[in-house]
């Protein structure tokens, strides 16, 4: 499996997505600047977690008019595969590759702590090494995680088995709408999500809860 991570300006979480993604493809990924035209020809499309372009205006609302969105947007038409995590969440939502936006979150304070999820959808690239219902444990870094969308758009996210994380009932912690950590897209190739899997691939460093999600990108992708 091939895999890119974009980075922005500000981006700081481009390097621990790049040590996942080279630990399960036994492959470095391609480190592309937000200023190129063009991504290499990979199977996954990465945005990382950070704050890019200094968070000016709204949460990936600059990134989203990167050059190298154009060609992402295609890509992500064509069918490759997209994970947005925190920031590139918030800039999947802003470029409109994603429907509802991103708020600042409810008790208006910057949260940075593990949290409790559940796994409400296992069939989809990003999530087939999980079990609907499997209860998981990632950490959360962002002061605009709010998950907000209107009825309609909601009621087709989930009749559409669209929803991919939740947060775990009492452990919300941006006030997101029907607790929502992570949405797919229609064609299920683009994922946003707030939570970070990158951060919790290694024992060593707290946790391994992230590693399925990898690991099904690599069954998925290869």
């Amino acid at each position: 499996m091939k895999a890119a991570v974009i980075v922005f300006p500000a981006s700081n979480c481009d390097r621990d997505a790049a040590t996942a993604l080279e630990y399960f493809t036994g492959t470095k990924p391609a480190m592309v600047w937000h200023g190129e035209s063009d991504v290499p020809d990979v199977d996954l499309i990465v945005l990382p977690g950070g704050f890019s372009y200094g968070d000016y205006l709204r949460c990936g609302a600059m990134a989203a008019h990167s050059r190298i969105m154009r060609d992402i947007k295609k890509k992500a038409d064509e069918g490759v595969a997209v994970l947005g995590i925190c920031n590139g969440f918030q800039i999947l939502a802003e470029s409109g590759l994603l429907p509802g936006t991103l708020l600042r979150n409810a008790d208006l304070k910057f949260v940075c702590r593990p949290v409790n999820l559940v796994v409400e959808e296992s069939q989809s690239a990003f999530t087939r090494k999980y079990s609907t219902g499997d209860h998981v444990r990632f950490p959360v870094a962002h002061g605009e995680g709010n998950y907000f969308a209107d009825d309609e758009t909601l009621k087709r996210l989930e009749g559409e088995g669209r929803v991919a994380f939740r947060y775990a009932n009492g452990d919300n912690p941006n006030g997101s709408i029907r607790n929502i950590a992570g949405i797919l897209n229609e064609k299920r190739n683009v994922l946003g999500m707030m939570p970070h899997p990158e951060r919790v691939c290694d024992a060593m460093l707290g946790g391994t809860d992230g590693r399925p999600l990898f690991e099904s990108l690599v069954e998925a992708l290869t």
